[in-house]
């Protein structure tokens, strides 16, 4: 087998990943990661890397995004801090085997739930919130002690344990060198177009996947809001995370015909006052990540069926990849930017006559990874919660959800499959194992053959549950 320092210099290919499975496997076999104590110094160790280098995190996140350190520590530091103090709370009451019933036929039993780490586990990070998803995602791996590999930063290799975390540094040769081995999990985060490439690669191994992808995440607006809250909402979850750059991000507003002038004034006023009258050069907005999005971002926009429909922003630097707040009034419907994520800076605002016509509008389309509304009609509510299947719901707000651990975090359809944070991010790397224990004692001869009408009659009576049925067979009562 290839060390360590081999595979780090030389080409990663199938033989590097096939080596770095293995030694990964080992690692699981000898059960040194099973422990409660190994998990919590791991969890620990993390938590320490984010309190010392948080600092140069939030530079790094400057350095490739122009992230502000506000958003970095907002969207970043503190919620893979909030993550890891989490599980260390909780990690010994969710290792706890669960104690459940059995029933009359298998009596004298007891039975039990234990959680399992599945195994060894690939984390495929992406890009736009690096160190917020990597990290959540190793946080989550290490309360049921998985070993994992992780397309990601090399940070992790300073302070966690090297023999269950590896780290590979890459693109696309890299990652398909390791979708070639045999893994017990992937947890993947990126768009639909690579989810199905991971699907496929991991259904060749019967692998379960857990999916976190995007998709067109709308924003029904009613008329009667606080409208200046509203605006201000739509902005802090659109521009302020990422500038549009988020899986969660709004990417359409859909409200009526009347209402619209109202609410984009209110929009456009907000943002002024958040990124001044030339947010290009606003040190409070993101840059697009790199040259290729900032070319497929402008495409949509200098599409014939769209320039036209543009009524605020627009403007587009191509030297410091920066593309202002933009707002899109009913762009045509067969243009590219009404059916892609628009994943950027860029908002589509879809007027209908009324505003219950927007749920019909939303379920024409794929279930998107959020929905949102702002309304104070509790019908409304009712039926948006009732109608709509989306990965989430949030009403009179964006993205909040989320910063609540009880709530599970996935998609639906194409945005997604499997959910993670808090609770539900052990689940999502656990097996739960059923167990089943018996004595020797009780053992019913009426199981075994040679079959009779009375042994029929009683086995019925048990699978029943019935006593009074287990009785009358006992005495040959039909």
């Amino acid at each position: 087998m290839a060390s360590e320092e081999q595979v780090k210099n030389s080409a990663f290919d199938t033989e590097a990943a096939n080596c770095l499975v293995k030694e990964l496997r080992g690692t699981v076999v000898a059960g040194k990661t099973k422990s409660y104590e190994w998990r919590v110094k791991q969890l620990k160790s993390l938590l320490k890397m984010v309190e010392e280098r948080d600092k140069q995190i939030c530079d790094a996140l400057f350095s490739d995004l122009s992230k502000p350190e506000m958003e970095a520590f907002i969207h970043e530091i503190a919620l893979i801090k909030n993550s890891c103090k989490l599980s260390l709370k909780k990690l010994k009451e969710w290792m706890k085997p669960e104690k459940v019933k059995t029933t009359l036929s298998t009596f004298p039993s007891s039975a039990e739930i234990v959680p399992e780490p599945l195994g060894v586990v690939l984390v495929i990070s992406a890009w736009n919130y690096p160190f917020c998803i990597w990290e959540c995602c190793c946080s989550e791996a290490l309360r049921n002690c998985s070993s994992h590999v992780f397309i990601a930063e090399n940070l992790l290799e300073e302070y966690l344990d090297n023999s269950a975390i590896k780290v590979v540094e890459g693109g696309v040769p890299e990652t398909s060198a390791l979708l070639e081995q045999k893994w017990d999990k992937i947890f993947y985060t990126g768009n639909g177009r690579i989810g199905r490439v991971v699907m496929a690669a991991a259904a060749k191994h019967l692998t379960p996947v857990v999916l976190e992808l995007g998709g067109k995440s709308p924003v029904v607006v009613d008329s009667n809001i606080d409208l200046t809250v509203t605006a201000r909402r739509i902005i802090g979850g659109k521009w302020a995370c990422n500038n549009g750059q988020a899986c969660v991000a709004p990417d359409y507003i859909i409200t009526t015909k009347q209402f619209a002038p109202k609410l984009i004034d209110s929009i456009k006023h907000e943002l002024v006052k958040f990124y001044g009258e030339d947010p290009l050069n606003s040190p409070d907005i993101s840059r697009v990540v790199n040259s290729n999005h900032f070319a497929r971002l402008s495409k949509l926009l200098d599409d014939d069926r769209v320039s036209g429909k543009i009524v605020h922003g627009g403007q587009t630097d191509k030297s410091s990849l920066k593309i202002a707040p933009t707002i899109v009034l009913d762009a045509e419907e067969d243009s590219l930017i009404m059916h892609e994520e628009i994943f950027g800076p860029l908002l589509l605002v879809v007027t209908v006559e009324k505003i219950e016509d927007g749920i019909d509008f939303i379920n024409s389309r794929s279930k998107p990874l959020a929905a949102y509304i702002f309304t104070n009609n509790k019908q409304l509510k009712q039926d948006f919660v009732s109608n709509i299947s989306s990965g989430a719901i949030v009403v009179n707000d964006i993205s909040l959800h989320l910063m609540v651990d009880t709530l599970p975090f996935g998609g639906v359809g194409e945005s997604g499959t499997g959910a993670y944070h808090g609770k539900f991010s052990f689940d999502a790397f656990t097996h739960k194992k059923a167990v089943l224990h018996r004595s020797f004692l009780g053992d019913a001869p009426a199981r075994y053959p040679p079959y009779t009408a009375g042994k029929l009659r009683l086995l019925k009576a048990l699978l029943d549950g019935s006593i009074f049925g287990i009785i009358r067979a006992l005495f040959g009562f039909s």
